[in-house]
């Protein structure tokens, strides 16, 4: 059998022979529909039919429209706005709900820089909350433990394609009069109990990048089911201050203008991908399962953990060593497997707070702003320390595998397997 031998076959970091000694096929989720749609567009001109002023054309061209409609119809929500990337995505949203200067929105340490940096653009101070150790999702019980009176928003993650625990962090938000903005970057179509992940805070959505399961180059997508929170993101999205006197919005709390419109290029892509969107999902949902049940064996290695009534798309698959047990380091195994062929895995993955920007306390100037200014009300901590699962993940015992790399074939599936079985069959050489 296959193991036998690899049992007997050097590692190929001790200068053995590879195990995957192949490129595997990149991920590529574009195709005819989607190169058609675009001509259409480049064909007719008009490439981008967003005006900066009260109009018709203040929501932008037919194509933005035509994606934001079936937006809405795909995830069941009453407004989807289309932003250029998710990270204007961000800003908006925290904007839209009326965030002012110096208050604090509590946020997960493991997400992408931009989830908080959206915090700090609106001088608001980014409150880092620890991770449930399973999900990696933001734990509520640190959420509570984290609320001050300046508290104005919970802002969740939904990382690696997986929804965070709504329910608890929606009874935090409506006991302490809280928003609940939800960033699903990596989560678009993943379900949490009969219901889009994303769609379940005041404001959420959905990253549309090269990398993400629906991909257009750059874009974003926001959802919402609030009247007046949807109306502050497209004036956010297009020059609101140009816009709110022909409009006639009395209320201008952030409505500071940007440049966030989506084109008619990847409108016209957006659509044909969200067509595809399910396949995209449940191609990545056999790739895990197969994955976990060839890693199941495996000890000391927990594949990842699906909650009940939830679903898990997969953008990350996200496993936890347990480096007592296995008696080596994290960052040993990893160069291991990596020297065997495997590409894509992440040792470890991220802290935020831990960023030159948070532990220096400057953002805006040179002088510290906003921390060191009136508008902070009190001294937030960012020191190691203030998110120990989080760092210790990161740190010791969190291995990922990035699931939108590579369109994997089974027989391509296996032989990763292989290879961890392999490295698994060594260990022992590995413990020096």
């Amino acid at each position: 059998t296959m193991t036998k031998t690899n049992n007997n076959k050097e590692l190929a970091l001790h200068g053995g022979e590879k195990l995957i000694s192949r490129k595997f096929q990149k991920y590529n989720s574009i195709g005819k529909e989607e190169v058609q749609a675009a001509k259409q567009v480049i064909e007719s001109g008009v490439l981008s039919q967003f005006i900066a002023e009260w109009g018709k054309d203040f929501l932008g061209g037919p194509k933005v429209k035509e994606f934001e409609r079936k937006c809405e119809s795909y995830f069941g929500v009453k407004h989807a706005v289309t932003v250029n990337s998710w990270t204007s995505g961000l800003i908006a949203a925290v904007g839209a709900v009326g965030i002012e200067p110096g208050d604090e929105i509590i946020v997960t340490p493991w997400t992408m820089t931009a989830t908080a940096t959206a915090i700090v653009h609106w001088n608001a101070i980014p409150v880092f909350a620890d991770i449930d150790p399973e999900t990696f999702n933001i734990d509520p019980v640190s959420v509570i433990k984290n609320i001050s009176p300046y508290t104005k928003a919970i802002m969740a993650v939904d990382i690696f394609g997986q929804s965070a625990d709504i329910d608890r962090l929606r009874s935090i938000c409506d006991e302490y009069d809280l928003k609940l903005i939800v960033d699903s970057a990596q989560s678009p179509g993943a379900m949490y109990k009969g219901k889009f992940a994303g769609t379940l805070g005041d404001v959420g959505g959905y990253s549309l990048n090269y990398h993400k399961h629906i991909h257009t180059g750059e874009g974003g997508i926001l959802v919402t089911d609030d009247d007046l929170i949807a109306e502050r993101l497209q004036l956010i999205r297009n020059h609101a201050e140009a816009v709110v006197s022909g409009k006639g919005s009395a209320d201008l709390t952030n409505m500071i203008g940007h440049n966030f419109r989506l084109g008619e290029i990847e409108s016209a892509i957006g659509i044909e991908q969200l067509n595809k969107l399910d396949g995209f999902i449940a191609s990545r949902q056999k790739t895990a399962k197969r994955l976990s049940k060839g890693l199941s064996e495996l000890h000391g290695l927990k594949t990842p953990v699906i909650k009940p009534d939830l679903t898990h798309v997969f953008y990350v698959y996200g496993m936890v060593l347990n480096i007592k047990e296995l008696g080596v380091s994290r960052d040993r195994i990893f160069e291991a497997l990596a020297a065997e062929g495997i590409e894509g895995l992440m040792p470890g993955y991220v802290n935020v707070h831990l960023l030159p920007m948070y532990q220096e306390k400057q953002a805006y100037g040179s002088s510290g702003f906003p921390w060191s200014s009136d508008i902070c009300h009190r001294e937030v901590k960012y020191e190691p320390g203030v998110c120990p699962v989080a760092e210790a993940l990161q740190s010791e015992s969190f291995l990922g595998f990035e699931m939108c790399l590579h369109d994997l074939r089974d027989d391509e599936i296996d032989l990763i397997i292989e290879a961890f079985k392999k490295v698994w069959s060594k260990l022992s050489e590995l413990k020096n």
